[in-house]
């Protein structure tokens, strides 16, 4: 699923840990439950790490007043 269809459902403390480390190597496990409750990638599944495109998308397009 595209990041613009689970980023609105994903919890503020997940966002904001992505906002302030972005394109970081290890995303820590509560951030990406967060990601998989709202219906992004499941840490089990073999795109446990975010793409660029998201990381693009969490960079430019992501507002911080949510």
């Amino acid at each position: 699923m595209q990041i613009f269809m689970w980023w609105l459902d994903l919890d503020l403390k997940s966002k904001e840990w992505l906002r302030e480390n972005l394109r970081a190597g290890d995303v820590p496990l509560f951030v990406m439950q967060g990601i998989a409750e709202a219906g992004g990638p499941h840490p089990d599944t073999p795109q446990a790490v975010l793409t660029e495109a998201e990381w693009d998308f969490i960079e430019t397009q992501s507002e911080f007043v949510d």
